[in-house]
């Protein structure tokens, strides 16, 4: 071998070496700062102003929940989306506008907002069994429910398994009917390994929290939100999502959902396509889920009906509040009538 190939092949291997021992001093440098010097347990306050209170759930543990009961019908609950810094704060203007008309109930889902957090095995499973377990001991009667993003899946999942419990379904920008990617097309033991594994690497105490800090940093959290409105992020909403990124175990449930394993394969065929109540879908674009199979799901469901709210990017009830929420109305008062 010509001499000047024997030393172009020596530096290649020595670059090489040297950026991995850079990387791994970054990522070190990184985890010591993390621990040391961002601050897990900043002040949150109050989420919604209204009456809070915490109920211990058999299946899903401390449940933090406010409510408003002054109004006079059927209660109606409320249920965030799922994401990095996810909490009934994300649901306010559906809280607010409906406080007074009816009973009113918005839950801290699992390892999200002022729940309980920390390790344990968060899956579809345990929101459902949240849903149901609150709905059957705090409200105590039949409910409609408003879910926005993937806890439309959760809520399917508890209307399917105690019909007696729900009225009607809400879905705002519901999860579940974009077309399958190949990824989801592989059997179902490799797709649950796949996930599996994703989640026992990003899990790793070593650096889980590190890795978290950097998703749930500012700007991080600010390009995400931006994402999902058509106008501007309301104000305060940064902060209030950075604080509640910031609490001891704050990481465990969005490591889980960041690894799909928060998901329900092929929910449209396995879930949705079961729901007997009435269904109400409110969407339009999205930046993180497509509505492709929506229009072939209504023509098959003669108790579902879908609006589009336009031009909304996933939080139609912060970008078109007036239309979201006369919607709403008209589809419960059909249900009265």
């Amino acid at each position: 071998m010509p001499e000047s190939k024997k030393h172009s092949g020596k530096g290649f291997f020595w670059s090489l070496g040297a950026f991995f021992v850079s990387l791994g001093a970054a990522i070190t440098a990184w985890i010591l700062y993390s621990r040391r010097y961002i601050d897990h347990s900043v002040k949150t306050g109050d989420l919604l102003e209204a009456e809070h209170s915490e109920y211990q759930s058999t299946h899903a543990g401390k449940l933090s929940y406010y409510f408003d009961k002054s109004g006079k019908g059927l209660p109606l609950l409320i249920l965030h989306s799922i994401n990095a810094a996810a909490s009934v704060h994300e649901i306010s203007p559906i809280f607010y506008t409906f406080r007074g008309q009816r009973p009113v109930y918005a839950l801290d889902l699992p390892g999200f907002g002022s729940s309980e957090r920390g390790v344990r095995q968060y899956s579809p499973e345990l929101y459902k069994n949240a849903i149901i377990d609150f709905v059957n001991e705090v409200i105590g009667e039949k409910t409609d429910i408003v879910a926005l993003s993937l806890s439309c899946e959760f809520s399917a999942l508890a209307a399917n398994e105690n019909p007696e419990l729900f009225r009607s379904l809400v879905m705002i920008s519901p999860t579940g009917f974009q077309i399958p990617r190949r990824l989801r097309e592989v059997n179902k033991e490799r797709r649950a390994g796949i996930k599996n594994l994703v989640y026992a690497i990003l899990a790793i105490p070593l650096w889980s929290r590190a890795l978290f800090d950097i998703i749930a940093s500012r700007p991080s959290i600010a390009y995400f939100l931006q994402k999902s409105f058509e106008n501007a992020i309301p104000e305060g909403m940064i902060e209030t999502a950075y604080a509640l990124a910031h609490q001891p175990g704050a990481h465990c449930a969005p490591i889980a959902f960041i690894s799909g394993k928060l998901f329900t394969p092929q929910v449209r065929e396995t879930i949705y396509k079961d729901l007997t109540l009435p269904v109400l879908i409110l969407y339009d674009r999205d930046a993180y889920m497509s509505f492709d199979l929506l229009a072939s799901t209504i023509y098959e469901k003669s108790n579902w009906k879908a609006v589009r709210i336009k031009p909304t990017k996933g939080m139609p009830h912060f970008d078109k509040p007036g239309e979201t929420f006369f919607q709403m109305d008209q589809f419960w008062a059909k249900l009265t009538s």
